[in-house]
């Protein structure tokens, strides 16, 4: 029975690989500003996070070795920079990740490129004035291996303190956080017996608590699910790796959940879609692997893309993720078993590679890290951030269906020319590429339309089909071949 289940599990896999996407609106991109760092080629952007309230118009950068840096983006086009916390004030530690809870910032601390330089902590930060910040307090646990994430969820802050494992503060006294407990998960898996170089690679990178239950990306440990019922006695109950990937190197990175789905940033794997209701069973829905990760040919050197954070767009159902080398992706989630690419940010060839990623209403924070000397797995020469706006159908507000009965779009795949089958009064079609840039605007009469596509370039297009009053009719994929 477990040899059938691993081979459907297989099939499915593959065919998420392999099967036509999804993706029916093409993210448009814009960037109104951009903050470098002071020494773009030897200081690190680790994350970025928009102050939680709309009347406080601030950006927290995790800045590593920088400590946290803040910025006023009243203007979006010219971040100002307001303020700082330097390392010196935080017991020397790295800055690599925060969230906020209130006028509070928790800071994950500790170098995470290498798990002997310094402590994992944690560090509390007033910024009810971001123009002056205060260290409220610092907790530093007392072996070394820093911490990759925080996150706070009630009187509770949960460190993924890379192979120091789960760690757990209280902190109601923001003055005083005290250690709970901690859980190293079992390193044997999804490989028993790991060799001393591939424990390395097993650490705490991401974590997320939702209903006392701990979402933990245990790197090449697999996603790990834990009972945080008793803080004082954590317990995991269920865990997860892709059988597809058994024998290849895996990191999972970074994740967000969505009711009974999680989506994960898997490096260069792409993202998995994965189903926890059951969190002792946890199933494969879906698998974007752009790069192809599950062939020998492609490594986690040269691969285009490293997936590491990731945020969703709940209405657009739409996933964004820094990824490297190909900096930022878009990917549609509309249906959950076949993720597809809708646009891209950056280029993956220029010498500019992402690390971390923020969202906020419709802009997106992009942290940019220079891999400089070894450019490692990808040669990035810049560090700072990068504030994107985007907009689909979804966050115009145009409520987007279909009416299959009354409209039509074929051939599709098509060569040269395309007809648009109306039952309709007047409208109009517009198709765009992947970046989405318009490439075509015509009229459309009631009864049969032939579009030129002659001029198009092999690949795929996205249409859209508006009525004579504006209103969105039908939107869908093109291929041109």
């Amino acid at each position: 029975m477990k040899l059938i289940t691993f081979l459907v599990t297989v099939l499915l896999s593959i065919v998420s690989i392999s099967s036509f996407a999804q993706c029916l609106s093409p993210v448009n991109f814009v960037k109104p500003g951009e903050k470098a760092m002071p020494n773009p080629l030897f200081n690190h952007n680790m994350t970025a996070r928009r102050d939680s309230t709309p009347s406080k118009p601030y950006l927290y950068v995790a800045a590593k070795a920088q400590g946290l840096q803040i910025y006023n983006i009243s203007s979006l086009a010219a971040p100002v920079f307001a303020s700082s916390v330097a390392v010196s004030a935080l017991n020397n530690l790295d800055v690599n990740n925060m969230t906020q809870a209130g006028n509070y910032l928790y800071l994950a601390l500790g170098s995470i490129f290498s798990s002997t330089a310094q402590s994992s902590g944690l560090a509390i930060v007033n910024v009810s004035n971001p123009n002056s910040p205060t260290v409220t307090s610092i907790y530093t646990f007392s072996a070394p291996s820093g911490a990759a994430c925080v996150t706070v969820d009630g009187n509770y802050a949960f460190l993924a303190a890379m192979q120091n494992g789960v760690l757990v503060l209280d902190v109601t006294n923001k003055s005083a956080p005290v250690f709970v407990s901690q859980l190293v998960p079992n390193v044997n898996f999804p490989k028993v017996g790991p060799s001393a170089s591939e424990l390395d690679k097993i650490n705490a990178r991401s974590i997320v608590v939702k209903n006392n239950i701990i979402y933990l990306c245990y790197d090449a440990g697999g996603l790990r699910i834990i009972n945080a019922s008793n803080k004082s006695s954590l317990k995991e109950t269920g865990r997860y790796s892709n059988p597809v990937m058994l024998t290849r190197p895996r990191a999972y990175n970074n994740l967000v959940l969505n009711d009974s789905l999680v989506y994960v940033a898997c490096d260069y794997a792409g993202m998995e879609v994965l189903k926890i209701k059951d969190t002792a069973n946890i199933s494969q829905v879906g698998w974007w692997n752009p790069w192809k990760a599950h062939l020998a040919s492609n490594t986690w050197f040269n691969s285009p893309g490293h997936t590491n954070e990731i945020e969703f767009d709940a209405n657009c159902k739409m996933v964004f993720m820094s990824a490297g080398r190909s900096d930022v992706m878009a990917v549609s989630v509309a249906n959950p078993a076949l993720p597809d690419s809708c646009s891209q940010y950056g280029n993956k060839t220029d010498t500019l590679g992402t690390w971390g990623l923020g969202k906020y209403q419709n802009q997106l924070y992009i942290c940019y890290i220079s891999t400089w000397p070894l450019y490692i797995p990808f040669n990035s020469q810049w560090s700072g951030v990068k504030i994107l706006t985007y907009n689909n159908a979804c966050t115009s507000g145009i409520q987007e269906y279909s009416d299959e009965k009354t409209i039509s779009v074929y051939p599709n795949p098509a060569s040269g020319e395309v007809f648009v089958n109306s039952e309709n009064e007047p409208g109009s079609i517009r198709i765009y590429d992947l970046t989405g840039r318009q490439i075509i605007s015509s009229v459309i009469l009631k009864g049969v339309n032939k579009l030129n596509t002659h001029v198009f370039s092999q690949g795929v297009y996205f249409y859209r089909i508006n009525s004579g009053k504006g209103n969105l009719v039908k939107t869908g994929k093109l291929i041109i071949e």
